[in-house]
This record gives structure tokens, sequence and C-alpha cells, in this order.
């Protein structure tokens, strides 16, 4: 058995599987907010958003910077280009099938309207 160990993608991944973290990153995206504010805007308990928070940190996708009593989230360092690559080569893959799949049908097509024109 084959397995890939990207520890990376995994964490990202796990990260992206979640609609409230990718809610998360889509609001750190306009700007940086605290945890308390994310906390309010999902309607989720300050300890919920820190272990959403502490996910998408772990992977890398946001940071975090604690001056005085706040603890502000921006987007993180890494960007997806990564991720975006990975999910690129599988796009290009079903691309060429459907591309495949398309020339089997208008040879299929053609054949039975050709077999039609020949039957009458």
């Amino acid at each position: 058995m084959v397995q890939y160990m990207d520890h990376r993608l995994d964490a990202s991944f796990a990260a992206l599987s979640d609609a409230t973290r990718r809610g998360v990153l889509a609001e750190l995206g306009r700007a940086d907010a605290s945890i308390s504010h994310l906390a309010q805007r999902f309607h989720m308990t300050l300890t919920g958003m820190k272990k959403h928070v502490g996910v998408l940190e772990a992977a890398g996708l946001v940071s975090t910077e604690k001056v005085g009593r706040v603890r502000t989230c921006r987007l993180g360092p890494r960007r997806l280009d990564e991720e975006s690559a990975w999910l690129e080569r599988y796009r290009q893959a079903w691309a060429a099938r459907f591309d495949t799949l398309d020339t089997i049908v208008d040879e299929l097509a053609r054949r039975e309207k050709s077999h039609g024109r020949t039957k009458r």
C-alpha cells in the first residue's frame, strides 16, 4: 500500500474541511480580527473559536499575535499555492478524461447518425 506523507497538505485540507474555519479565513481576508470578534461573528463561544483558530494556525493558514489582553488573528504566511497545485493536477486529469469521453460520445453519435441514414 502506497501512502503519501504530506503532513502539510493533510493539515491544510483538515483545516479547510470545516465551514466555520473557511468562514474565518474569508473574514480574515477582509480584515484582521480578534478571536472574540470572530466568536461573536460566528455565534460561538470564545473557547470554540480558539479551537478553530488553533487548527488554522497549526496549518499555517492563520497567525495570531497577542497585544495586551487581545489576541489578533490575521491570514497566515502560507498561501494555498501547494494545495492549488495538488488540486490542479487532478482537475487536469479529470478534464482529459472528459475530453476522451466527449470524443467517444461524438464518435458514437456520428456512427448512429450514419447507421440511421443507411437504414432508410
